[in-house]
Order: structure tokens, then sequence, then C-alpha cells
């Protein structure tokens, strides 16, 4: 039983949740057919030799790292890409995300390669994705205990001829070595062993087992060894891990030919690459990532921001009139219903307040853009984070928000198109809300 002890804040609680990826891939072709899209992504990687040596993390392309062997296989470095670009475009700091290798103590046995994306927070460097090739463990073990078999076929153009490996085991043989214990070792034997090209595979080959014994795995060459030592000796010994001890298996219990086939497809388990996000750390250190201070109207006063970008943040826009007058009131909820129509969230606001009130409230809570109403033909456009303002008429606000926070636009390509708005005293002055 495993137990989690709330500590860290919001890092460490009862509950969690997480998002996953099961993408399972060819074990003997781990190659991607996008991978040339992030090949390029030059990034902070941490690989096991770097953080054993006592080095610090350095910038690698991540068509590099799996070149050099750094990262196991294309697959998992196309995900690792992929985060890369995930949490960037949310708004997590580049500078202070980290991809760090799985040291050789860390890694699952049955893992191929395993890296976790860590983000620098105030309580330093935290694990919030895992990517890792965890071979085909999972679908064997789930064929393991459901007795269905969970495999992939690859059927080929033109049969193949292929040499395989045969072992069959003497059901008498073994009756009178092992007794009652011999229908415990047919079905250890059925449950495991898999036939498989010389060429090719890796086998399971037989061994004598009891009901608590270990099943050996061998490669082929080995089992050819055995295979050898029975015809010339009669006999081999074999070691039993969980006994601790070597069991002769005779030549009479088992039989290990080689035999020439023909085969339309192909029969494997596939890999699988499981990108593991942990959601609620992802969100905390978003929060601390997009977070700062400008200064306010008063000598010592500060303003709290959110800087989000649009295409996260929760409310994308605000829309002030000016101030109290019917006629911009009207024009407001026009645009209301402009943006509400363009499936934009926002917040009218006609409130009494100054708009640099208004301004600093929208800021502290992360909206990009506020629309500040003060003619009925046309208005201004204020960024958050530059608090630069563009001139833009009333039927096209709706359509110029959306640009930016669908990300179809940035800031920088909307102030080539529009008239900039120099901001009145009223306007700049922005106080704590």
């Amino acid at each position: 039983m495993h137990f989690i002890s709330p500590r860290q804040g919001l890092l460490r609680v009862r509950e969690f949740t997480l998002a996953e990826i099961e993408h399972f891939v060819d074990p003997e072709d781990k190659s991607h057919p996008k991978f040339s899209d992030v090949s390029g992504l030059e990034f902070l990687m941490f690989p096991r030799e770097d953080q054993m040596a006592g080095r610090s993390a350095t910038r690698l392309k991540i068509g590099d790292a799996v070149a050099e062997g750094t990262v196991n296989n294309e697959t998992l470095g196309y995900f690792i890409g992929r985060v890369y670009l995930f949490l960037t475009q949310l708004g997590i700091d580049k500078d202070r995300l980290r991809f760090r290798q799985h040291l050789p103590n860390e890694m699952a046995h049955y893992a191929a390669d395993c890296w976790d994306a860590e983000i620098e927070c105030s309580y330093g460097w935290i694990e919030c994705v895992g990517i890792a090739d965890r071979s085909a463990y999972d679908l064997r073990a789930h064929s393991d205990k459901s007795g269905e078999k969970l495999e992939a076929h690859e059927k080929f153009a033109e049969p193949k001829e292929v040499e395989k490996l045969v072992i069959t085991p003497s059901k008498k043989e073994l009756g009178l070595a092992f007794k009652g214990n011999q229908r415990m070792v047919l079905e250890s034997l059925e449950a495991s062993f898999i036939s498989s090209s010389l060429t090719c595979y890796i086998m399971l080959a037989v061994s004598i087992v009891i009901y608590f014994i270990f099943l050996q795995a061998m490669t082929e060459t080995e089992a050819l060894d055995m295979k050898a030592a029975l015809e010339s000796k009669g006999e081999v010994e074999f070691k039993v891990c969980t006994l601790g001890k070597d069991v002769t298996i005779k030549q009479n219990m088992v039989s290990i030919n080689i035999e020439k086939k023909k085969e339309h497809q192909r029969k494997f388990t596939p890999s699988v690459i499981e990108p593991s996000f942990g959601i609620g750390r992802i969100i905390y250190c978003l929060f601390e990532h997009c977070f700062y201070q400008r200064p306010g109207k008063g000598e010592d006063e500060q303003l709290n921001v959110f800087g989000f970008p649009p295409l996260v943040a929760p409310i994308k826009c605000t829309v002030f009139p000016l101030v109290k007058l019917e006629k911009f009131e009207v024009v407001a909820k026009k645009i209301s219903k402009a943006l509400t129509a363009a499936g934009i969230s926002h917040i009218i606001d006609m409130t009494g307040n100054t708009i640099g009130k208004r301004y600093a409230r929208t800021d502290e809570i992360g909206v990009p853009l506020a629309i500040t109403v003060d003619n009925t033909t046309s208005m201004t456009v204020r960024d958050r984070d530059s608090k630069d303002q563009i001139r833009v008429e009333v039927d096209e606000v709706a359509s110029v928000v959306k640009e930016v926070t669908d990300g179809q636009s940035t800031w920088a390509d909307i102030l080539w198109r529009y008239p900039t708005h120099t901001a009145s005293a009223a306007e700049e002055e922005e106080t704590e809300p």
C-alpha cells in the first residue's frame, strides 16, 4: 500500500489529475513520420551521464540527442519535443524547463528509456511530465492476466520463408520427473513460449519450473547451446534463480529443432511510448511563471499581473465604457453580443470606477485584452503586457480579439495593421483595484 503525505503546498496532494497518452509502436521500428517537425528544437536536456558526472543541464537539439543515442528512439524524441512545445505555448518559461533522463536506479526494469519534464518554481525543479518508453511490458502484462493475446499483425506483400526454433516438451517425461507439478510446468511453457524467427526475434526457451520457479528467458543462441549440450551430453544444468541452484534437464524431456516455414504475416506485441502529465503541477507552475509585478501610480505601489498567454487565459477580454453614458453602454452591449457569437469569453464592466482601476483589475486576473468604448464608431483595444493600444472599428473588434486569442496572430502583428492610440492621463492612471 502506498501513502501520499501532503506537503509542498499544491504540488503534493491526496487527489491529483493525470492525463496520459498511450502510443503504440513497432518494437523493431521506432521511427516517427513527423519527427522532422520537432528535430530542430533546442532546449535544456539533462542526460544521465551529465547528472552522474556532476555537470549541469545543457541545451541540445532533440534531433542530435536521438542521432547520438542519448534519447533511445525517434518516437520517444518526438513526444519529448511535443511536450516542450505544449508547455511553452501554455506559458511555461523555456529557460526554467528541462528534460531530465532517469538514472539507472530510477528506471523501471522493463523501460527502454525515460525522461521527465521538470519545471523550476519556488520549490525547486519539479517533475510535471514523464515521457517513457515502456517497451512491450504493458500489453504482455495484460495478456498474462487476461489470457487474451494483444498483438499487432504486419502482413507481408509476399510470403517469407523463415527458420524457426521449435521447442517441444515431452509430457510423459515431465510427468515422471515432476509428478504432480506436471500441469503447472506445461501451463507455464504454453503461456510463456514464443516461436521466433532466427533472424528477427528474441525467444523464450524451455525451462523446467514448478509453481514457484521463475521461468528463465534465453536468447536463441543460448537455446541452440542447450540443444548442442543435450545432444552431446544427454543432459544440461540449468540455473533457476529463485531456487538458487541448478536443475538437470535431460534430453528426453524436451526437443529443440529448427524448422523452415512460410509466413504470410508477422505478429508482434507493440511497445508503448507513454507521456504522462501532472495537470495540477503544470497549472501551479504556470501561475508562478506568469505572475509578475509592475509599478503603479504611487511611489512604492506595485500592481499584480498574471501574464497568461491569450490561448490559455480563462477570460479573453473585457469591455469597458469609458464613462457612464447611455450611448457608450449601448455600443458596449453590442460588442459583448458579437464576442459571445464568436465564442470569446469576456467580462463587461459598466461600473463607475476609473478606467485605470478597471485595467488593473483585469491585469490582476490575467485578461490579455481590454476594449474601451470611448466612441460610438470606433474604440481602443489595449494589450495587457505592453499596455499598447490600437484604434479599431466597432464591427471589427470581435474578429481582432479572436485573431489574437486563437493564436492566429500575435499582438505585434496586429499593431502593424491598426493605428495606435495614445492613452490619456485618465487611462494611464492605474492604481490598486
